[in-house]
């Protein structure tokens, strides 16, 4: 293993991005203050990765794999992360946040509605005045007073943080000592202005909330709700990260991307699963001699047509079908059979 490598693709944690050099001087930020380190790694992150088996071990990118994400690491730029469904694009960033001790990922499942916006932040506009509405038409009585909640008007910024809600991408962004790591989710999805829509903020680090921007001067501190749940402090209606997040843009190849996105990223392609990787899924989520034990299963998923696409979800649902059926005469095998390959069946075909 070569020793330049922070993420080693081992599938065991350690700490090996306390050892992860200075950025280059064109992508070193200074934001401030530091928020508090997130929340360990959550359940989704342990189901893609079979945490809960300890099989996490088995999942082993290959070289190109592993030098790219370090790449990314290194230089303080998205990953964007391209192949076809179910190659294991976003299991990427489970496994770097696991390995490294990044916490939970922060996810960003984009549609063809999503804006940045969405990615930042979310100040419900109507909800404070609506607050603002109630506290003020309320009468005052010493019991009350006592007993109600702060009136929002009272509040620095007129309670103004109570109603703004930090996105996945605008928590990525906040300073912390060491990166979040973030999964922007099948972009290829989004409407064609979002990918130049993230080019400032993918270079600068950093964006604005102008509804604290217009505050500074009587509220220069607010705080507000971060996409983990927590409250941090935004200064100066300004978010500016302190260790840029690792970024991991997926794509099933629907689109093609701008040119100045790709200059800001680090591309992966990611092939098709072989035989030998498919192998190690199937142990990582199965058990130790799963892959031997249902490799009939895995040879009729590799068992395709030029131009078939199958997802390895398929490979796992019919695999756990076959171990929990409990089939075991020759009428059952052939309805595993049966049952198996239509599990199986290529995604781009409807019959």
């Amino acid at each position: 293993m070569s020793d330049w490598l922070i993420y080693r693709g081992a599938g065991a944690p350690h700490d090996g991005i306390e050892h992860l050099p200075p950025p280059p001087p064109w992508r070193d930020f200074d934001g401030g203050p530091l928020v508090a380190p997130p929340t360990a790694l959550d359940p989704s992150s342990e189901r893609r990765l079979g945490v809960q088996h300890r099989e996490a071990s088995h999942h082993r990118p290959g070289e190109t794999e592993r030098e790219l994400v370090n790449a990314a690491l290194y230089l303080r730029r998205p990953l964007l992360v391209t192949g076809a469904p179910g190659s294991g694009k976003s299991t990427l960033a489970h496994s770097v946040a696991y390995e490294l001790g990044l916490g939970r990922v922060l996810g960003w499942p984009v549609v063809s509605r999503s804006t940045l916006r969405d990615g930042l932040y979310d100040y419900d506009a109507i909800g404070r005045l609506q607050d603002l509405q109630i506290a003020r038409a309320a009468p005052a009585t010493e019991e009350s007073a006592a007993t109600a909640d702060p009136d929002p008007a009272d509040e620095p910024g007129g309670g103004i943080g109570r109603y703004i809600r930090l996105g996945p991408l605008g928590t990525a962004l906040l300073p912390a000592a060491r990166p979040r790591v973030l999964l922007v989710d099948e972009l290829d999805k989004s409407d064609i202005d979002l990918p130049n829509d993230l080019l400032n903020v993918l270079e600068e680090g950093e964006f604005r909330i102008p509804e604290l921007e217009r505050l500074a001067g009587s509220a220069p501190e607010v705080e507000v709700l971060s996409d983990d749940g927590t409250r941090v402090t935004v200064r100066d209606g300004r978010v500016r990260c302190h260790a840029f997040p690792f970024i991991v843009l997926t794509s099933n190849g629907e689109r093609d991307f701008p040119a100045p996105l790709l200059r800001r990223c680090i591309h992966l392609h990611i092939p098709v699963p072989d035989k030998e990787r498919l192998a190690a899924m199937v142990r990582a989520h199965f058990g130790e001699g799963a892959a031997e034990r249902y490799e009939a299963v895995i040879d009729r998923f590799l068992d395709r047509e030029p131009g078939d696409v199958r997802a390895v979800d398929q490979l796992f649902n019919a695999i756990h079908l076959t171990q929990r059926a409990g089939w075991t005469d020759e009428d059952e095998e052939e309805t595993r059979r049966r049952l198996t390959a239509e599990l199986m069946r290529p995604l781009d075909r409807t019959r």
